[in-house]
């Protein structure tokens, strides 16, 4: 039986199964066994061109359809935050300028502004940050302030999972076999909370008001 020793990332290490890492983290596995030349062992020669295929059709599919979509429900989707505050007064409304200054309100424990004058510190990387905008299906307006990640330097394997349909199904369906109340909560932003191993600094834009 193929087994890894897999370090964590908080430097815990397990022995794990080749066939359960294949499973749980594709991209990673792949990536690895691309990296240390054993993509081409047997465990690994039809498996590791699957899944860069696989990924590659997915995010041409993404990009695709970013690049296509200018509205959605019959709504335009502005692309800069100007764009958004111009069609805000085309239209009369206010609803992408609540939609920015919600998203500024809760994303801005994880910046600390310096003072006038101040520069980044010694080992801090450069970064950009800019608006993403959507519209959920009652019409409200979402915005959401991300880093241009791509263009800081970093030496881990950054994954983001999903969780699956069939795991929501059976976690609903075990309390109604059983006659129990199901409570959810919607935890909002919480990854800003999370330590990141990466150093960066950006100047920030006109969504930041006077912090600018």
């Amino acid at each position: 039986m193929d087994v890894f020793l897999v370090t964590w990332a908080d430097e815990t290490q397990d022995v794990v199964r080749l066939r359960d890492l294949k499973e749980s983290y594709p991209i990673q596995v792949a990536l690895y066994a691309k990296r240390v030349g054993i993509d081409q062992e047997p465990a690994f020669k039809w498996w590791t061109k699957n899944v860069f295929q696989k990924a590659h059709r997915y995010v041409s599919k993404v990009h695709a359809k970013n690049i296509r979509r200018t509205e959605k429900f019959g709504i335009t989707l502005p692309r800069t935050y100007k764009e958004a505050l111009e069609l805000d007064r085309a239209t009369g409304t206010d609803f992408w300028s609540r939609a920015i200054e919600k998203e500024m309100q809760n994303v801005k424990i994880a910046f600390k502004i310096l003072e006038k004058g101040e520069r980044a510190y010694p080992g801090y990387q450069a970064i950009t940050c800019h608006m993403v905008f959507d519209v959920k299906a009652d019409g409200t307006r979402k915005a959401r302030y991300v880093a241009g990640g791509h263009l800081a330097y970093t030496d881990a394997i950054t994954y983001s999972s999903v969780v699956s349909k069939d795991s929501i199904r059976i976690l609903l369906l075990i309390p109604a076999l059983n006659g129990l109340d199901i409570l959810s909560c919607d935890i909002m932003n919480a990854y800003l909370n999370a330590k990141p191993r990466e150093k960066v600094y950006f100047i920030a834009g006109d969504e930041h008001g006077v912090n600018k």
